[in-house]
């Protein structure tokens, strides 16, 4: 369920936007949208796991408040994060 360090660190170098960047917007919605996508297959096997459904839900919630904080920022970027993760909205 949850990522791996160098997954994770994969993530993070693909997405930051200078050397050592780990807390900006795009690099926050990139590690939560591979948690997401994680949980997500585990629920296919584990329908009835109602204690990791919620934690979903908050990491969803997050990514959205995030989303809606690059959009009001910066339009061009969120619609970038948009296409280059393939989420919807």
């Amino acid at each position: 369920m949850s990522i791996t360090k160098e997954a994770k660190e994969a993530v993070i170098k693909a997405n930051a936007l200078f050397e050592g960047d780990t807390g900006s917007p795009e690099v926050q919605i990139a590690v939560l949208t591979v948690r997401i996508q994680n949980l997500t297959e585990h629920f296919k096997t584990h329908k009835k796991d109602n204690h990791s459904r919620r934690g979903l839900l908050t990491m969803v919630a997050l990514r959205r408040r995030l989303l809606d904080y690059v959009k009001s920022r910066d339009v061009k970027r969120y619609q970038g994060i948009i296409e280059k993760h393939g989420l919807r909205r």
